[in-house]
């Protein structure tokens, strides 16, 4: 039995800030993401590559703050982030602060599976997917007008208001696979208007990205600086692994109840060993979907 669940992003967004036409648009990228990943898995692939076919979906999708349409740096630059675990083996990739390729969480997928290290960033993630033979752009290539726009828009350089309410658009992806193998994957370009070099959680094992198939898969979005800081996505694993909680027990304290004590706000999806799928959120709307074998699939954004 399979399972997948993707998200797209929590934040605020009054429902009638969306539009019918917009929301299909969310609608359809969301369901084209889902079916990437459910393909590998109907062919008895692997929960990795099933993550990583999601993300790589959405990071093409200018609607998703992931690759191309990603928000910009308060230099008006695109910084990427992206991390994919493997929970059978706790193999990892992570990269952050890449600027010149394509599918960011294609780059963890190699760092995982071809560099001695977990984590690369900056110039030497670049460096190391050129050495990859991933393709390689230019950073405008990422840059989309309502992104520009965005930019220009904010109060400050520094956007406060984007730690205030999370932006939509962080990505992910968690699934378990027929043999019962979990993974995750997140990808991001982080919050609007970001000093150049800042890191969330997204690309940080434990943080926004985790795995391990004697617990259960995360994925996150929201305040990365307080993901960050409470290590949430493994928080939820340990919470299963040594605290004996239930999936759905765990997902629900991380965010009904400790996240909102410390003001902060976001969601994220999780798959346990059982197949068992959680999607929480404290926001306003998140976007996400989930299908599981035999079933139909779940899209939903409020």
């Amino acid at each position: 039995m399979y399972a997948l669940a993707i998200h797209g992003g929590a934040g605020a967004l009054p429902r009638a800030q969306l539009t019918g036409a917009r929301e299909q648009e969310y609608r359809q990228g969301l369901a084209q993401a889902l079916a990437a990943g459910q393909r590998v898995l109907e062919r008895d692939g692997c929960a990795l590559d099933a993550v990583e076919a999601a993300v790589t979906v959405l990071e093409d999708d200018v609607l998703f703050n992931a690759g191309r349409g990603a928000v910009l740096t308060c230099e008006g630059t695109v910084e990427l982030d992206a991390a994919i675990m493997d929970g059978e083996h706790l193999r990892a990739g992570a990269v952050a602060a890449v600027r010149y390729v394509r599918n960011p969480v294609q780059l963890a997928r190699r760092v995982l599976e071809d560099c001695p290290h977990v984590f690369l960033v900056a110039d030497g993630a670049d460096r190391f997917a050129e050495q990859a033979g991933l393709p390689r752009v230019d950073n405008t290539y990422f840059i989309t007008p309502s992104r520009v726009q965005q930019l220009a828009a904010l109060p400050t350089q520094r956007s406060q208001t984007a730690l205030d309410e999370p932006p939509f658009g962080t990505v992910g992806a968690v699934a378990r696979d027929g043999a019962g193998r979990l993974a995750a994957a997140t990808s991001t370009g982080g919050t609007a208007g970001k000093l150049s070099g800042r890191v969330g959680d997204s690309p940080v094992i434990g943080a926004g990205t985790y795995a391990d198939n004697h617990s259960c898969a995360v994925s996150t979005t929201g305040h990365g600086e307080w993901f960050l800081r409470t290590v949430q996505a493994y928080d939820i694993a340990a919470r299963l692994r040594y605290g004996a909680a239930t999936l759905a027990e765990a997902v629900s304290d991380s965010i009904e109840q400790r996240l909102p004590r410390l003001g902060a706000s976001g969601g994220l999806i999780a798959v346990d060993h059982r197949g068992e799928i959680a999607i929480r959120y404290n926001t306003p709307a998140m976007f996400r979907a989930s299908v599981r074998s035999g079933e139909a699939a779940s899209i939903h954004i409020y």
